[in-house]
């Protein structure tokens, strides 16, 4: 028997998904390891899903990032158009999102709110919190399926319309686009099909229409793929949700969506989502120097509250772009875009 069959015959089982092996060096050098065992591990993520490495006694973040681009055999990418505060290190490695221990961050597939995502991101724990602070994660099939239909179909036809608000009530546009120069900004925006509008006092607001649904580039599965839910002004809560509407409006709040034709997404139908993603995540314990490596598509990720110190890393690798625009959603961006036209020359 080899190593490579070894290592898929060492899987252990967590709710019904195969998802961790045990590795065990032998005194082999971890980038060998990699090397050896690179190509079987995507076929299975490419397919799966999902796997824990525990054992590689990996004790660095330099060591992780090398380990990252052998395993998904290319350079780790920088977290650019950001939605969350985050350290970098070096390397395109970067603390996991840093929102107060006490939050829940609900599950989301990485950079699902633009048109370029990571197809692989792995996650290393370098040291788990004393309590909570798991990583569970979900699979986004089964997501799809559970999703009811009404709620599935309407999304499917319509796509997910992002909007934000940069300011100080979040991440300002200078760390998300990680420039202070608004030519940039701009130049990004219009090559990624983003509507932009400078605002007074140095604000910026986007909107960018994306499908809801994906299909895997390699299982040609449906997949619940948004984060409509995620940047759902819902989802912060009734009594900052009823404030922040009251204080600014609801055109000023910092993130919200609207299905991809402008009308809105009721707070019931958000709830519905988030609840399905409750039901059907897969939670485990994190051990000091565990390694999770996911297929961005395939499964979602969030992190649970947590008390004492916490820290994991994270890096992404293989940009992967979004296909279809819904039709019924891009002839509405189209009426929208030539109505914005008719209304410059008329000025």
């Amino acid at each position: 028997m080899n190593s490579q069959e070894k290592l898929l015959k060492d899987l252990e089982m967590l709710e019904e998904t195969q998802l961790f092996v045990n590795v065990d060096r032998d005194g082999v050098k971890l980038n060998d390891w990699a090397q050896t065992h690179r190509d079987e591990i995507n076929e299975w993520l490419s397919r799966r899903g999902a796997l824990v490495l525990r054992g590689l006694k990996i004790m660095a973040s330099r060591q992780f990032g090398q380990l990252l681009e052998i395993l998904f055999n290319g350079s780790l990418l920088p977290y650019s158009h950001r939605s969350t505060p985050r350290t970098e290190l070096r390397g395109n490695v970067y603390t996991a999102t840093e929102y107060h221990s006490e939050q829940l961050i609900q599950q989301h597939n990485e950079q699902a709110y633009t048109n370029v995502w990571p197809m692989r991101i792995g996650f290393f724990c370098m040291l788990p919190s004393d309590v909570g602070g798991e990583t569970p994660i979900a699979d986004s099939r089964i997501i799809y399926e559970k999703i009811p239909l009404s709620i599935r179909e309407e999304f499917e036809s319509k796509g997910a319309l992002y909007v934000r608000n940069y300011s100080e009530l979040d991440l300002p546009w200078n760390e998300v686009f990680c420039t202070e120069n608004k030519v940039e900004v701009e130049q990004y925006c219009n090559e990624n099909n983003i509507e932009f509008e400078w605002l007074s006092n140095n604000g910026l607001r986007t909107k960018q229409l994306l499908p809801a649904i994906a299909i895997h580039p390699h299982t040609k599965e449906k997949l619940w793929f948004n984060q409509a839910h995620l940047f759902h002004v819902s989802a912060l809560g009734a009594d900052i949700q009823r404030e922040l509407i009251n204080s600014k409006g609801k055109e000023n709040l910092p993130r919200n969506t609207y299905f991809g034709d402008g009308t809105e997404i009721s707070d019931e139908i958000v709830a519905v989502i988030s609840k399905i993603y409750e039901l059907h995540k897969i939670k485990f314990e994190w051990n000091k120097g565990d390694v999770m490596l996911l297929d961005n598509m395939l499964f979602s990720h969030g992190r649970e509250p947590f008390r004492g110190e916490r820290k994991v890393l994270v890096g992404m690798a293989i940009p992967n772009v979004a296909s279809d625009i819904p039709v019924s959603s891009a002839a509405h961006i189209q009426s929208a875009q030539t109505e914005k036209e008719t209304e410059s020359l008329l000025v």
